[in-house]
């Protein structure tokens, strides 16, 4: 049974907070939050008790910290973590410095306890399982992989002006879909974006429309496309083309149900919010660092896969403010 400390009761700290309650390996002892009332809301919606961050840190009876705090904490806590050798899971980003996660990294290395990064994408059972097909050869060698990744509505202007911006917050789940699938690091990228949904984001500096190219040392590509703005849906896709075939993932519907009739098909909409899509990679990913722990393996997606995805995020950033292509 690991015992955890859950710090941040805000939306994803509510989906950890809930899965860690219902896990049978797993028990929530104590939930730390700026905001008092969010604290206890969750603390007594899974039976556990309200503590500051300092007070968890430093437990004697909890294993395991998991963070869902603001992003410009996560490596502080997570180094504090370290201090007390309990094991972390850090939602995304470590930080939004490359240079910053390599010193975290550093510290987490030096205490020698497991750290696993929040990019629940992985365990998705559809892209988990197009990834297990690939190692088995299902379309030969992998030439080209195409991710499409679109939002139903943009989120707050506020939330965006300390976000880091379209490449380093939403596209960098896509970034480490792309390594993911690819097996390779990507070595070049190129990067295009635009402001087509709300001038407010192009005023508070960024684009709310890019895509983006990556070309790995073999030659394998991988395009990108982001948009803040689908209307019929949280738009999450991905095909990959290989030398003896092509697999890809559709949409979910809200129900299988189609109706015919003089004017054709027609179906219900596609999910449409992440909380919604992505909420057995919430549980399975929770069930696989529990599972780290347990057994001692090092938990995947590592601190390095953070790293990695943080660089490419950067480089993508790079790309689109310069016009011209990074290399790695």
């Amino acid at each position: 049974m690991v015992r955890f400390g859950l710090l941040g009761a805000g939306r994803i700290g509510k989906i950890h907070g809930g899965n860690i309650s219902r896990s049978p390996a797993a028990r929530l002892v104590a939930v730390a939050d700026a905001d008092a009332t969010a604290a206890k809301s969750l603390a007594d919606a899974t039976g556990a008790s309200v503590r500051s961050v300092a007070e968890i840190i430093a437990a004697g009876d909890i294993d395991a910290v998991l963070i869902g705090t603001p992003t410009d904490t996560h490596a502080d806590l997570i180094e504090k973590c370290a201090a007390t050798h309990k094991a972390v899971f850090c939602e995304k980003p470590v930080d939004l410095d490359a240079k910053r996660i390599v010193s975290c990294l550093k510290v987490v290395e030096a205490a020698g306890i497991p750290l696993m990064i929040g990019f629940n994408r992985r365990f998705d059972p559809n892209f988990a399982s197009v990834k297990a097909r690939i190692d088995k050869g299902a379309v030969g060698t992998v030439e080209l992989v195409t991710i499409i990744s679109r939002d139903p509505a943009p989120p707050p202007v506020s939330y965006i002006e300390r976000s880091g911006g379209l490449f380093r917050d939403m596209m960098i789940h896509d970034l480490d879909m792309a390594r993911f699938i690819l097996g390779e690091e990507p070595v070049e990228v190129h990067a295009v974006g635009s402001v087509l949904v709300d001038p407010a984001i192009g005023k508070a500096g960024d684009v709310d429309t890019a895509m983006v190219m990556l070309k790995t040392a073999s030659g394998k590509l991988c395009q990108i496309s982001c948009s803040r703005r689908a209307v019929y849906g949280y738009d999450q896709r991905l095909e990959v083309h290989g030398s003896t075939g092509l697999i890809r993932v559709g949409n979910i519907h809200e129900t299988t149900v189609e109706v015919a009739g003089k004017g054709g098909f027609t179906r219900d909409p596609v999910q449409n919010f992440f909380l919604e899509r992505y909420a057995d990679a919430y549980r399975l990913e929770l069930a696989s660092f529990i599972d780290a722990i347990g057994s001692g393996r090092k938990p995947s997606p590592s601190g390095q896969d953070g790293l990695m995805a943080q660089r490419l995020a950067d480089a993508a950033t790079e790309a689109h403010r310069t016009g011209s292509p990074v290399r790695l």
